[in-house]
Formats: C-alpha cells, sequence, structure tokens
C-alpha cells in the first residue's frame, strides 16, 4: 500500500473518529444536564421527569428522521457532503440551544439537534469501510467508535465546572471547528464508481422492495435496541431507580459517565476480538452476556452504595461496547448504492426506537405497578428480540463491499 494512501485512511479514521466525539457529547449532553437545565426553565421535580422523558424522545424522533434523510442523501449525493452539512445542522441547533428559555424552545432545538446527528457515525463508517482494506474494517471501526465515546465523558467533566447554557455552545464551537478537518477527506472510490454508473441509488423503499432485503435490515435493526434501553432508560434515569432501590443521591450525569467510559473499552475489545475471531457474530453474542450479567446486577441491588451502582452501570457500558459490531454489520451487509442509507438509518433506527421503549416500559411499570420490575420486564423483551435476530443474521467479516443492491 502506498504510503500516501495510508495517510489518507488514516486521516479519515481520525476525523472520523473525532466526529463521533462530537457526536456523543452533544446527544449525550441532554442526559447529563437535564435535571439543572429544566430546574433553571422553572419545572418543579415531577415536571423535570416527564418533560425529561418527552425531549429525550423527541431528540431521538429527530434522529430517527435524520436517520433517513441522511442516509438517502449518502447514497445520492456522497458520504461527505453528508458529514458537511449534518455537523452544521447539530452545530448551529446546540449553540441556539444554550439561548432556550421555555420547555418548548428546548424541544423543538432537540429535535433539529437530533436531526443532524444522526448522520455523523453510519456516514463516517461507512466511508471508512469503503476506504480501508477488509481485513481492517472492524480495527478502524473499534478506534471510531471507543475515542468517539470519550464525548459523554467529556460532557459529563464539562458540566462540573460549566453551566449547562456554556456546554451546549462548547458543542457547538467544536463541531463548527471540526467542519474545518473534514476539508482534506476524501470521497470513497467505491461511492465514486457507483455514482456514475446506471444504478438506483439511496432509495429507501428499495429495502422493502424484497423480502431477503427488508429482512435484513430488520435484523440489523433489532440487534441494537439492547443498547438503547441501558443507555435511554436505565442510565439516563438512574436517579429514580436508585431512589426505587433504597440508594438516594444518585447522579444521572456521573452514571452516564461511568457508563460511557466503559462503553469505549468495550467497542475497542469487540473490535479487537472480532478480527481475533474473524468474525463479527461470535463477539456480539459474548458482549451481549457480559451486558446481560450486569442488567442482572442492576436489579439485584437494594439498600446499596452509589459506588457499586456507578461500577455496575461501568458494566453496563462495557457490555454494550457490541453497538460498534452491529453498525459494523450494517454496513456490510448491502450494497455501495444503499450502504449509507442502511449505515446511518440503522443506528438511528435504533436510537429512534426509544420512545417507543420508554412506552413499553411505562406500560410495564403501570402494569405491574413497580417501577424496576416493569424495567426488568422491558429488558427481557427487548434483549429476547435483538438475540433471535443476532440468530439468524449473515455473518459479514472480511466481505468484499464492492457490490450494488440491483
Amino acid at each position: 500500500m502506498k504510503k500516501s494512501s495510508t495517510s489518507l485512511f488514516q486521516l479519515a479514521v481520525i476525523v472520523s473518529a473525532m466526529g463521533f466525539f462530537v457526536d456523543v457529547y452533544d446527544l449525550l449532553l441532554f442526559g447529563i444536564i437535564r435535571k439543572p437545565s429544566l430546574k433553571e426553565l422553572g419545572l418543579g421535580d415531577a415536571e423535570i421527569l416527564t418533560k425529561g422523558e418527552l425531549i429525550i424522545s423527541v431528540q431521538m424522533a429527530g434522529l430517527l428522521v435524520g436517520g433517513i434523510i441522511w442516509g438517502i442523501l449518502g447514497d445520492k449525493k456522497g458520504r461527505l457532503k453528508v458529514l458537511f452539512a449534518s455537523i452544521l445542522i447539530y452545530s448551529i441547533a446546540n449553540i441556539l440551544n444554550g439561548m432556550v428559555h421555555s420547555v418548548p424552545q428546548y424541544v423543538a432545538l432537540r429535535f433539529i439537534a437530533g436531526l443532524g446527528l444522526a448522520g455523523e457515525l453510519g456516514a463516517g463508517i461507512t466511508l471508512v469501510s469503503e476506504l480501508l482494506p477488509k481485513e481492517k474494517r472492524g480495527v478502524a471501526a473499534a478506534m471510531i467508535a471507543s475515542f468517539g465515546i470519550l464525548g459523554a465523558v467529556t460532557a459529563f467533566l464539562f458540566s462540573l465546572y460549566f453551566g449547562w447554557r456554556t456546554c451546549y455552545y462548547i458543542g457547538g464551537v467544536l463541531g463548527l471547528l471540526l467542519l474545518i478537518l473534514r476539508v482534506s477527506v476524501h470521497e470513497s472510490d467505491m461511492f465514486k464508481k457507483v455514482e456514475s454508473a446506471h444504478v438506483e441509488k439511496g432509495n429507501f423503499l428499495m429495502f422493502f422492495k424484497t423480502k431477503d432485503r427488508l429482512i435484513r435490515y430488520l435484523r440489523c435493526l433489532f440487534i441494537g435496541i439492547p443498547a438503547w434501553y441501558i443507555i435511554g432508560v436505565l442510565v439516563t434515569f438512574s436517579d429514580q431507580f436508585g431512589a426505587a432501590m433504597g440508594i438516594p443521591g444518585i447522579d444521572p450525569g456521573k452514571a452516564i459517565m461511568y457508563l460511557y467510559l466503559a462503553i469505549a473499552f468495550g467497542d475497542m475489545t469487540v473490535g479487537l476480538l472480532s478480527q481475533k475471531l474473524k468474525s463479527r457474530k461470535k463477539p456480539l453474542f459474548i458482549f451481549y452476556g457480559i451486558t446481560i450479567f450486569f442488567v442482572i446486577l442492576f436489579f439485584l441491588q437494594k439498600n446499596g452504595s452509589p459506588s457499586s451502582f456507578y461500577w455496575i452501570c461501568a458494566g453496563l457500558g462495557y457490555g454494550s461496547g457490541f453497538t460498534v459490531v452491529y453498525i459494523t454489520m450494517s454496513a456490510e451487509q448491502f450494497g455501495t448504492n444503499l450502504r449509507a442509507s442502511a449505515a446511518i438509518s440503522i443506528p438511528n433506527m435504533v436510537r429512534g426506537f426509544l420512545p417507543l421503549i420508554i412506552l413499553l416500559f411505562k406500560y410495564m411499570r403501570s402494569l405491574v405497578g413497580s417501577y424496576t420490575t416493569g424495567a426488568w420486564i422491558t429488558g427481557i423483551i427487548l434483549f429476547a428480540i435483538a438475540i433471535t435476530a443476532a440468530l439468524y443474521t449473515e455473518e459479514t467479516f472480511g466481505r468484499d463491499l464492492d457490490f450494488v443492491e440491483e
């Protein structure tokens, strides 16, 4: 491999990793500063919970819509153009988010931010997957994900020293600075080849035109659902679970920091394990097992200590490192003319499932009359769906990605 080509590959990985860092910072910032920001807007404790659930659901809905839009544009216009546009949108939205003075403003801007954030990770993984040799795709994806996850840790640390409005301003400025670095990254040759070919590109409806393609898409989608059960329910509302378990004083921001710091290590471990085992599915199941183990420990807590609670959140995060595998698998499952549509929309569809997960959780806790019992029943349902989907998903390790969907 030529030195110049190697440098271009390295630059693409570095810039994608930094992009995901900013993405995660902005995505998780609301969960970290939810309570102080809503309290300053004049909400009481009960409203902080209900409006918090509303805002995070709307943000995830923005991710869902953005995942489809950016995926289509990524296949039609190119991976790099999506990265530029999505970064610009979420950067501006976050700067404006620091200026809100009402809940409706907060809701609207988190939707727009979610819309912009939807394009970052999938487009970066798609670009790197197409630029790098097939033997290095897994490790590159793990490097991007593990570094990017540290954005959540940074968001928490900044929240300790800056006000919540300043934290939003910082996220917006970081995104704008990232645009400068994007200028040196090149578009993938695979996309350039398909761009000039007479083949249908970025048609989202193609996922529904054949049974095989639809099943492939749904399986990739279901595989990732447990991650947002962990992130969006167990850890985001960890203060509620702590109170229900007799562990007062749990800080959701600190729980998120522990979770994401551990996810960074989990992502890297999964990537290296995937290379060692020459498989995507084997490490996926191993980390499903790790996650389930820590979910069980999470619900066995009663009258425990906050420090033990946070370490269990870290365990949940390490197990949730399987996210890098399902995103890589999503890119590898589909041809170049639909790859961005799949790799961008699938993780955002998974994120966008969070409002449905929260609704399921609300229904279960109202049905059984217990906050914690409703949560673990919800978890059993979601893990059963994910494991079943993974069992029937095709192995993609080492697959040649230079093909199209007819």
